[in-house]
């Protein structure tokens, strides 16, 4: 059932039972397992179908999107502007962006932006995919928002907005003015090689993007907090992720396309606290100090309606093993950085370790919990980790 490209005997047949076991017992349509360790690709896997429709199978280039992982894309952009001393985390947003002071935000920061403290959470009311996929409206729309509490005194996880945010945040500091997409390319992907790692694709990958499976009960109460930031007109389905104009757009909060392969050699960097194969992105001091969580994480976050273990660098942070998915699957280690997409896609770094996992798969379910505990179990045999 799954195709395998692995290194060494035991690490095959630990990974081949895992994807066997998550597609054959527990409903994945098709998944991608990735791993680094110390700076090595060790396990590229994959099985399944990327389109139940047609029958097309997964193989190792193929695209998913996952979502909210990018997140960690993002944020990664923003600290490369600190690193630059191009962005200085304690100050307004407004004083690289102007415009955003409007509605009460003038003393807002880049860290509570970054913690997900801004009170923003909340999409335009009149969005629409054709909207959302216009980057110059969103930021105009944000901008001139009002916040639904002071900025940095309540956590609001920031489900599409915050990749706006901090992607204009780059834009606005960026001496060329690159869009943000161009931006990612050309500071993180070109010297990570990465390949296959997009916000906002190209035409020619269209092809090898995976059909999601939309396993997500719609029948919610329409006054949940996550309506307000994920408007039913713009949901994580098919029918919106599918678009051409939404999968070309710049949506850096929500609308990555990759492969496992590519978002494992992305964290590997994290993994190895700022540089992968000789290629230094972020000073090792800063990347040690993402983990550190937000105020008030032990609080349910406004919006998810639980608590989470967020950092103040915009990461999510392991440790919380008294939870479920994603805590369980990405370990014990608070240094763990790592961050889950709608549906289930996942990508995280363990910096003591050195490893750094990626799964990607394209059944949307709330928890994947049941079907990612083999994968877990793999990475225990495999690599001794806790």
């Amino acid at each position: 059932m799954a195709e395998i490209a692995l290194s060494g005997r035991r690490a095959t047949e630990a990974f081949v039972r895992a994807i066997e076991t998550a597609i054959r017992d527990c409903g994945e349509v098709g998944l991608q397992v990735a791993v680094y360790h110390h700076g090595k690709l060790v396990v590229d896997a994959w099985g399944g179908l990327a389109d139940e429709t047609t029958g097309r199978k997964v193989d190792g280039d193929t695209l998913f999107p996952v979502f909210s992982v990018v997140k960690a894309v993002t944020v990664t952009a923003l600290h490369i502007q600190a690193e630059r001393g191009l962005i200085d985390y304690d100050q307004p947003i407004s004083r690289y962006w102007p415009e955003f002071a409007a509605a009460g935000k003038e003393h807002a920061t880049i860290g509570d932006a970054l913690s997900h403290r801004l009170g923003i959470p909340q999409m335009p009311a009149d969005v629409t995919p054709e909207l959302m996929s216009n980057y110059g409206w969103m930021v105009e729309q944000l901008a001139a928002m009002t916040p639904r509490f002071v900025p940095g005194t309540d956590n609001a996880y920031m489900c599409y907005t915050f990749g706006w945010i901090i992607a204009e945040c780059v834009r606005r500091t960026d001496p060329r003015r690159r869009p943000f997409g161009t931006f990612v390319q050309d500071e993180i992907c070109t010297p990570l090689g990465i390949t296959d790692l997009w916000i906002g694709i190209p035409d020619h990958v269209e092809p090898r993007i995976a059909r999601i499976k939309n396993s997500v009960p719609r029948a919610l109460a329409p006054d949940l907090p996550i309506f307000a930031a994920i408007p039913p007109a713009v949901a994580t389905v098919e029918e919106v992720f599918g678009r051409a104009d939404v999968r070309r757009s710049c949506h850096p909060g929500a609308n990555g396309i990759m492969n496992a392969r590519s978002a494992a050699r992305f964290f590997a960097m994290l993994a190895g606290a700022g540089v992968l194969n000789g290629v230094r992105l972020l000073s090792e001091q800063r990347v040690r100090g993402f983990c550190n969580p937000r105020p008030d994480t032990d609080r349910a976050d406004t919006i998810l309606g639980i608590p989470i273990r967020m950092g103040t660098a915009g990461f999510w942070l392991g440790g919380d093993i008294s939870a479920d998915y994603p805590y369980r699957l990405v370990g014990p280690n608070p240094r763990t950085l790592f961050h889950p997409g709608a549906g289930g896609s996942i990508g995280w770094a363990d910096p003591d370790a050195r490893l750094a996992i990626a799964i990607c798969h394209n059944r949307m379910t709330h928890a994947p919990s049941e079907a990612f505990a083999p994968i877990r179990q793999a990475l225990v045999e495999t690599f001794g980790v806790e």
